[in-house]
């Protein structure tokens, strides 16, 4: 793993704002979130996953796995093991989990954030870790379990981005370079696109970029390594 990644800033921001500028985006988009679909036709689940129950980083809940959480990551097409699930619930691990997400921000979103809040070391790599160890996880669905709690700030990510992206390391830290590059055009970018489109304001910028990505490369994706 790279130590710094700013030398993909650039590419990466680039890559992103070629996808952002495609007037596809715009379709994909409202395709996803079930925007003036046609009559029979709805929107992806992963629609929901942000903001199902009024979203997992609400203040009362933000530093702990609900199961409103896990039923929210299953909307994105993958599910926690129950034994893990219910350890996140009930036992050591969710504790652990919760001392963890006490110490990462909520509110702040990625282009915003310090490097130091996303670089390996952190709490919220080292949550990240805690859950990609479990049996069963692994870091697909480590990542999106943690985007659900923090969705400003920590990007799904999943094979499909990954392929798309070229498997840029650490995705984290890339992407937080690539959004504040040229005064964080970027960042701005996503979210005129999502009004665009007319994505609720409640959607953050990291989840347009990752529909985007996502929604562009399903259909061509092999499983790239």
């Amino acid at each position: 793993m790279p130590a710094d990644p700013l030398p993909l800033a650039p590419l990466l921001a680039q890559q992103l704002r070629l996808l952002v500028a495609d007037p596809r985006a715009v379709v994909d988009l409202r395709r996803y979130f079930g925007i003036g679909l046609p009559p029979g036709q709805a929107a992806f689940t992963g629609s929901r996953f942000e903001q199902l129950a009024g979203g997992g980083d609400r203040p009362e809940i933000a530093d702990q796995i609900t199961a409103e959480d896990l039923v929210a990551v299953q909307t994105l097409s993958v599910t926690v093991p129950a034994e893990v699930a219910l350890d996140l619930l009930e036992g050591e691990l969710g504790a652990e989990l919760s001392d963890l997400l006490r110490q990462v921000p909520t509110g702040v979103e990625l282009a915003d954030a310090a490097e130091a809040e996303v670089r390996p070391g952190s709490p919220a790599f080292r949550a990240w870790q805690l859950l990609e160890a479990q049996p069963g996880v692994g870091w697909v669905i480590a990542g999106k379990v943690l985007a659900r709690k923090r969705p400003h700030l920590l990007p799904v990510y999943d094979r499909v981005v990954r392929c798309a992206l070229g498997s840029p390391r650490p995705y984290w830290l890339a992407l937080h370079a690539a959004l504040r590059e040229n005064g964080r055009a970027l960042h701005r970018e996503l979210l005129t696109l999502a009004r665009a489109a007319g994505v609720p304001e409640t959607i953050g910028a990291l989840r347009v970029c990752d529909v985007v990505v996502w929604m562009a490369h399903r259909t061509g994706h092999r499983n790239c390594s």
